[in-house]
């Protein structure tokens, strides 16, 4: 399993289409509200930095599987959100501002959590280490050019054309839910001969962890008395993991393609179960995508 044309040009360039929709929805306030209420901002970092590798770990523990596999899996747990994510929560009317505030604060954090989890995992599963050291420039390269960047853009355009943004931002809920749809049909052209393989060997891990993750962030939001807009965001923001990330790690940095597997199954399952998201927070909202 390694990253091509499709995961290293189309999906992030049809990501950051999406976010300059998504930045069309925003206005600099938004973020200032986060600023002034941190407490969701801490939740879902604490969520996505420990509780989300404690919920792998014990995965791997409960269900059983290859050893290289669950290594596989830790990695999965310990990459931070992505792109994919802020899309996600877009759709599903959570807070946007919050979701890609999340996702550049754990893609920070997890420069330096991902070396360490994965040398336990490696020293526990498999009797080895190894010296993992992510480029830390070209992560944050990454999220300014597909996230950052495009968001930006979005809201210049709506601060200098309002009449031009509101009259794009109409047709951006059908642009993304089109992108997102064939972003899927991309993934099960490229991986349909593997998946039954892959899911045979990491389906009830990948899928346990993807809904445990979910749950926990949903929970953890409403436990703290956090809007649902935010327990929406939290939600997935926790549940969507950076699939090509951990790709990278395994079949690259690693150089293992069956640690792998639980990110290529992942990299699939995560849209589906998304699609599942988007529909609940849009049932469950009574706002409608701004």
């Amino acid at each position: 399993m390694q990253s091509n044309l499709f995961t290293s040009v189309l999906l992030p360039l049809a990501l950051a289409i999406v976010m300059l929709g998504m930045g069309l929805s925003l206005v600099p306030d938004d973020f200032r509200r986060i600023t002034r209420a941190p407490k969701a901002v801490a939740v879902g970092t604490v969520c996505q930095v420990l509780l989300l590798p404690l919920i792998g770990a014990l995965i791997t523990l409960v269900v059983p599987m290859q050893p290289a596999i669950a290594v596989g899996l830790i990695v999965l747990a310990v990459c931070p959100g992505g792109p994919s994510s802020n899309l996600i929560t877009y759709l599903a009317q959570g807070d946007v501002a919050l979701s890609v505030t999340l996702t550049a604060v754990s893609s920070i954090l997890t420069v330096f959590t991902i070396p360490i989890f994965t040398n336990i995992a490696l020293q526990y599963f498999l009797g080895q280490s190894a010296a993992i050291e992510l480029p830390i420039g070209q992560t944050m390269l990454q999220i300014f050019l597909i996230t950052l960047l495009p968001i930006a853009i979005g809201m210049l355009i709506r601060d200098r054309f309002p009449v031009t943004a509101k009259r794009l931002e109409q047709h951006m809920g059908r642009i993304a839910i089109g992108l997102l749809a064939l972003i899927i049909a991309l993934l099960l052209v490229r991986e349909g001969s593997k998946l039954p393989g892959f899911i045979v060997q990491v389906g009830i891990g990948v899928l346990l962890l993807n809904l445990a993750a979910t749950a926990v962030g949903f929970l953890a939001g409403k436990l703290f008395g956090l809007s649902l807009a935010q327990q929406i965001c939290i939600a997935i923001e926790v549940g969507i993991q950076n699939g090509t990330l951990a790709i990278a790690i395994t079949a690259g940095l690693l150089n293992n393609p069956d640690m792998a597997v639980p990110a290529a199954v992942y990299s699939l399952l995560m849209y589906v179960t998304g699609f599942g998201a988007i529909l609940y927070g849009r049932k469950i909202s009574p706002a409608s995508i701004r």
